[in-house]
This record gives C-alpha cells, structure tokens and sequence, in this order.
C-alpha cells in the first residue's frame, strides 16, 4: 500500500478549530478520512515551526491521496503537502530498470 508523509500548517481558522476540539478530536477526524478511503494512520505528530501536524499515512492509491488533499484544501483549515515515500525494496526495483535517457546537449 502506497505511503504517504503529509506535512501541514494550520490557517487561523483551522488553529481556532484545533484549540476548540483538541489534538485528540483531530487524530480521530484524520483517522475516519483515511480509513474510510481503505488507509491507515502510521503516525501523526504535532509540531511547531513550519509544520504543524506531519504524518505518515498507508493509502490503497494515489487518487485515494489526492482525493482527501483536494478536500482537506477547500477547507480552507490547512495548508499541505504530500510526499510520496518509497521503501528500500521499490528503490531497489528502481535502480534495476532500464531506462532510455539522453542528458540535453550529449
């Protein structure tokens, strides 16, 4: 199942809605999007800085990924992004194909 590591930053609406509900209120509504698209919630962690909430979610597909982002964007309550995580065994498959590359100018 393809991984996914989201990283996201509250708008002040979305803070007032966290600071309302709490940090548990939240896990719990991330959890019921994600498995109700048929995924799994492998870590979810609050933070400050850049981030405020980074994530390690399990997805049956990409469309299953872009389908909560679009959603989670119209919200206006966050701003996200989605990094595709490969393990060392799909890296390794990587490195075996063939693939037909010219670098421009050689």
């Amino acid at each position: 199942m393809p991984k996914f590591l989201i990283q996201a930053t509250y708008t002040p609406e979305g803070t007032k809605g966290l600071l309302k509900e709490g940090a548990s209120g939240r896990r719990a509504a991330v959890e019921r999007v994600v498995g109700g698209l048929g995924g799994s919630v492998e870590a979810m962690y609050f933070a400050f800085g850049e981030d405020d909430l980074v994530l390690v979610i399990d997805l049956p597909d990409p469309v299953s990924m872009a389908a909560i982002s679009l959603t989670v964007k119209a919200s206006g309550a966050l701003t996200t992004r989605a990094t595709p995580l490969l393990s060392v065994d799909e890296i390794d498959q990587a490195t075996r194909r063939q693939v037909d590359f010219r670098a421009p100018g050689a």
